[in-house]
Protein backbone atom coordinates (compact mmCIF):
# COMPACT_ATOMS: atom_id res chain seq x y z
CA UNK A 1 0.00 0.00 0.00
CA UNK A 2 0.97 3.59 -0.64
CA UNK A 3 0.22 6.38 2.09
CA UNK A 4 0.54 10.40 1.45
CA UNK A 5 -0.19 12.20 4.19
CA UNK A 6 -0.03 16.13 6.15
CA UNK A 7 -0.55 16.98 8.84
CA UNK A 8 -0.86 20.46 11.32
CA UNK A 9 -0.85 21.41 14.50
CA UNK A 10 -1.36 24.59 16.21
CA UNK A 11 -1.97 26.80 19.08
CA UNK A 12 -5.13 28.85 18.42
CA UNK A 13 -5.95 32.05 19.16
CA UNK A 14 -7.59 31.60 22.30
CA UNK A 15 -5.14 29.27 24.32
CA UNK A 16 -1.23 30.47 25.72
CA UNK A 17 0.48 27.17 24.42
CA UNK A 18 0.04 23.99 22.23
CA UNK A 19 -0.91 21.13 24.35
CA UNK A 20 -2.31 19.03 21.31
CA UNK A 21 0.77 16.69 20.00
CA UNK A 22 0.60 14.71 17.00
CA UNK A 23 3.16 11.99 15.96
CA UNK A 24 3.29 10.08 12.28
CA UNK A 25 5.87 7.58 11.80
CA UNK A 26 6.32 5.57 8.32
CA UNK A 27 7.49 2.12 9.66
CA UNK A 28 8.61 -1.26 7.77
CA UNK A 29 5.03 -3.11 7.95
CA UNK A 30 2.48 0.37 7.84
CA UNK A 31 1.79 3.77 8.87
CA UNK A 32 1.58 4.81 12.58
CA UNK A 33 -0.55 7.97 13.55
CA UNK A 34 -0.83 9.05 16.60
CA UNK A 35 -2.67 12.18 18.50
CA UNK A 36 -3.39 13.63 21.40
CA UNK A 37 -4.92 16.53 23.02
CA UNK A 38 -3.70 17.27 26.31
CA UNK A 39 -5.76 18.44 29.83
CA UNK A 40 -4.05 19.99 32.83
CA UNK A 41 -3.00 23.61 34.17
CA UNK A 42 0.68 25.25 34.09
CA UNK A 43 1.59 23.23 30.68
CA UNK A 44 0.79 20.03 32.09
CA UNK A 45 -1.49 19.32 29.39
CA UNK A 46 0.90 19.79 26.83
CA UNK A 47 3.43 17.12 29.13
CA UNK A 48 0.65 14.57 28.77
CA UNK A 49 0.18 14.58 25.15
CA UNK A 50 3.76 14.93 23.86
CA UNK A 51 5.31 12.13 26.89
CA UNK A 52 1.99 9.72 25.23
CA UNK A 53 3.44 10.58 21.85
CA UNK A 54 6.50 9.00 22.78
CA UNK A 55 5.69 6.54 24.78
CA UNK A 56 3.37 4.80 22.62
CA UNK A 57 5.73 4.67 19.49
CA UNK A 58 8.20 3.27 21.32
CA UNK A 59 6.41 0.59 23.10
CA UNK A 60 4.35 -0.26 19.50
CA UNK A 61 7.52 -0.55 17.48
CA UNK A 62 9.19 -2.60 20.25
CA UNK A 63 6.66 -5.47 20.17
CA UNK A 64 7.04 -8.42 17.74
CA UNK A 65 4.82 -10.84 16.68
CA UNK A 66 1.92 -9.10 18.53
CA UNK A 67 -1.48 -8.59 16.94
CA UNK A 68 -1.65 -5.09 16.13
CA UNK A 69 -4.77 -4.26 18.48
CA UNK A 70 -2.96 -5.60 20.86
CA UNK A 71 0.01 -4.19 20.19
CA UNK A 72 -1.93 -0.84 20.39
CA UNK A 73 -3.98 -1.48 23.51
CA UNK A 74 -0.56 -2.59 25.27
CA UNK A 75 1.10 0.69 24.32
CA UNK A 76 -1.61 3.10 25.25
CA UNK A 77 -1.69 1.52 28.47
CA UNK A 78 1.89 1.92 29.51
CA UNK A 79 1.38 5.61 28.17
CA UNK A 80 -1.61 6.01 30.64
CA UNK A 81 0.88 4.40 33.46
CA UNK A 82 3.65 6.40 33.02
CA UNK A 83 1.34 9.61 33.19
CA UNK A 84 -0.34 8.72 36.55
CA UNK A 85 2.87 7.78 37.93
CA UNK A 86 4.57 11.22 36.96
CA UNK A 87 1.27 12.72 38.14
CA UNK A 88 1.78 11.62 41.77
CA UNK A 89 5.57 12.24 41.96
CA UNK A 90 5.47 15.68 40.41
CA UNK A 91 2.69 18.43 41.93
CA UNK A 92 3.98 20.74 38.65
CA UNK A 93 2.09 17.64 36.62
CA UNK A 94 -0.32 16.91 39.25
CA UNK A 95 -3.80 16.35 37.16
CA UNK A 96 -2.43 16.05 33.41
CA UNK A 97 -4.60 14.05 31.25
CA UNK A 98 -4.49 13.88 27.11
CA UNK A 99 -6.94 12.79 24.98
CA UNK A 100 -5.28 9.75 22.58
CA UNK A 101 -6.28 8.62 19.01
CA UNK A 102 -3.87 5.58 17.48
CA UNK A 103 -4.36 4.23 13.83
CA UNK A 104 -1.96 1.91 12.30
CA UNK A 105 -2.76 1.44 8.56
CA UNK A 106 -1.42 -2.52 7.37
CA UNK A 107 -2.27 -3.36 3.62
CA UNK A 108 -6.14 -2.90 3.29
CA UNK A 109 -6.87 -3.10 7.59
CA UNK A 110 -6.69 0.03 9.71
CA UNK A 111 -6.34 -0.33 13.33
CA UNK A 112 -7.23 1.56 16.11
CA UNK A 113 -7.09 2.67 19.84
CA UNK A 114 -9.46 5.92 21.36
CA UNK A 115 -9.82 7.64 24.65
CA UNK A 116 -11.46 10.95 25.20
CA UNK A 117 -12.96 13.61 22.40
CA UNK A 118 -10.50 13.46 19.86
CA UNK A 119 -11.78 11.87 17.00
CA UNK A 120 -10.91 9.56 13.66
CA UNK A 121 -12.55 9.27 10.55
CA UNK A 122 -13.03 7.48 7.35
CA UNK A 123 -13.96 8.60 4.19
CA UNK A 124 -14.90 5.90 1.28
CA UNK A 125 -15.53 7.59 -2.37
CA UNK A 126 -16.38 11.03 -1.15
CA UNK A 127 -18.20 9.79 2.13
CA UNK A 128 -17.23 10.18 5.42
CA UNK A 129 -18.42 8.24 8.30
CA UNK A 130 -17.20 8.88 12.28
CA UNK A 131 -15.00 5.66 13.40
CA UNK A 132 -15.09 6.67 17.16
CA UNK A 133 -17.76 7.84 19.29
CA UNK A 134 -16.59 11.12 22.17
CA UNK A 135 -16.16 9.93 25.97
CA UNK A 136 -17.91 12.65 26.58
CA UNK A 137 -20.46 14.39 28.89
CA UNK A 138 -22.78 15.46 25.38
CA UNK A 139 -22.43 12.32 24.07
CA UNK A 140 -23.70 10.45 26.61
CA UNK A 141 -26.84 12.22 27.45
CA UNK A 142 -27.23 11.55 23.64
CA UNK A 143 -27.16 8.17 24.00
CA UNK A 144 -29.72 8.05 26.47
CA UNK A 145 -31.61 10.18 25.01
CA UNK A 146 -31.48 13.15 26.87
CA UNK A 147 -30.19 15.51 23.55
CA UNK A 148 -30.72 15.49 19.96
CA UNK A 149 -27.41 15.59 18.01
CA UNK A 150 -28.64 19.26 16.90
CA UNK A 151 -28.68 20.25 20.58
CA UNK A 152 -25.43 18.67 21.28
CA UNK A 153 -23.59 20.71 18.36
CA UNK A 154 -23.90 23.85 21.12
CA UNK A 155 -24.24 22.55 24.47
CA UNK A 156 -22.13 24.47 26.62
CA UNK A 157 -20.95 21.63 28.54
CA UNK A 158 -19.56 19.58 25.04
CA UNK A 159 -16.00 19.98 25.95
CA UNK A 160 -16.85 17.72 29.52
CA UNK A 161 -14.67 14.39 29.21
CA UNK A 162 -15.61 11.36 30.56
CA UNK A 163 -12.34 9.24 29.92
CA UNK A 164 -8.59 10.39 29.11
CA UNK A 165 -5.31 8.87 29.46
CA UNK A 166 -3.72 9.78 32.72
CA UNK A 167 -6.93 9.70 35.08
CA UNK A 168 -6.33 6.32 36.85
CA UNK A 169 -4.49 3.14 36.30
CA UNK A 170 -7.44 1.31 34.72
CA UNK A 171 -8.56 3.31 31.69
CA UNK A 172 -10.59 1.97 29.46
CA UNK A 173 -10.25 1.61 25.75
CA UNK A 174 -12.23 1.78 22.48
CA UNK A 175 -10.00 -0.72 20.06
CA UNK A 176 -11.33 -1.72 16.83
CA UNK A 177 -10.47 -2.15 12.83
CA UNK A 178 -11.44 -1.79 9.69
CA UNK A 179 -10.80 -3.75 6.26
CA UNK A 180 -11.22 -1.34 2.92
CA UNK A 181 -10.31 -2.30 -0.41
CA UNK A 182 -7.09 -0.48 -2.14
CA UNK A 183 -8.90 0.51 -5.16
CA UNK A 184 -11.59 2.69 -3.55
CA UNK A 185 -10.67 6.42 -2.93
CA UNK A 186 -10.00 5.71 0.89
CA UNK A 187 -9.12 8.47 3.31
CA UNK A 188 -8.42 8.58 7.43
CA UNK A 189 -8.36 12.06 9.12
CA UNK A 190 -7.38 12.11 12.85
CA UNK A 191 -7.85 15.56 15.08
CA UNK A 192 -8.67 16.96 17.79
CA UNK A 193 -11.73 19.02 19.08
CA UNK A 194 -10.62 22.12 18.07
CA UNK A 195 -11.39 21.09 14.72
CA UNK A 196 -14.45 19.83 15.49
CA UNK A 197 -15.56 22.10 17.72
CA UNK A 198 -16.01 24.73 14.90
CA UNK A 199 -16.74 22.31 11.85
CA UNK A 200 -19.64 20.15 11.35
CA UNK A 201 -19.38 16.32 9.54
CA UNK A 202 -20.37 17.49 6.32
CA UNK A 203 -17.87 20.62 6.08
CA UNK A 204 -14.63 18.00 6.82
CA UNK A 205 -16.28 15.85 4.31
CA UNK A 206 -16.48 18.47 1.75
CA UNK A 207 -12.74 19.56 2.65
CA UNK A 208 -11.16 16.02 2.35
CA UNK A 209 -13.04 15.65 -0.85
CA UNK A 210 -10.80 18.35 -2.55
CA UNK A 211 -8.21 17.67 -5.08
CA UNK A 212 -5.28 17.30 -3.07
CA UNK A 213 -3.92 17.08 0.48
CA UNK A 214 -2.07 20.05 0.40
CA UNK A 215 -5.21 22.16 -0.32
CA UNK A 216 -7.86 20.27 1.99
CA UNK A 217 -5.20 20.80 5.04
CA UNK A 218 -4.85 24.52 3.38
CA UNK A 219 -9.29 25.10 3.25
CA UNK A 220 -8.88 23.36 6.93
CA UNK A 221 -6.47 25.93 8.47
CA UNK A 222 -8.50 28.71 6.64
CA UNK A 223 -11.83 27.96 8.38
CA UNK A 224 -10.74 27.21 11.50
CA UNK A 225 -8.70 30.24 11.96
CA UNK A 226 -11.74 32.29 10.42
CA UNK A 227 -13.79 31.07 13.18
CA UNK A 228 -11.86 32.16 15.79
CA UNK A 229 -9.72 28.88 16.33
CA UNK A 230 -10.70 29.05 20.27
CA UNK A 231 -8.63 25.49 20.38
CA UNK A 232 -5.73 24.22 20.08
CA UNK A 233 -6.44 22.37 16.62
CA UNK A 234 -4.37 19.70 14.75
CA UNK A 235 -4.77 16.92 12.26
CA UNK A 236 -3.45 14.42 10.00
CA UNK A 237 -5.07 13.45 6.89
CA UNK A 238 -3.93 9.93 4.92
CA UNK A 239 -4.57 8.96 1.48
CA UNK A 240 -4.49 5.51 0.71
CA UNK A 241 -3.83 3.75 -2.73
CA UNK A 242 -2.66 0.34 -4.10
Amino acid sequence: MNYKYTSLSKIGFKRSTNEDSIGVFELPDGLLIIVCDGLGGNNAGEVASSLSVETIHSNFISLDGWNYLEKIKYSILKANKLLTEKSSINSKLSGMATTVEVLFLKDSTAYWGHVGDSRIYFSKNGRLQQITKDHSLVQKLVDEGYLSLKEAENHPNRNVIMRALGDNGNVEIDLSKQSFFPYDDVKFFVCTDGVTCVMSNDEIQNLLNEKSLSLSSELFNKVIEERGAPDNFSYVIIEVSA
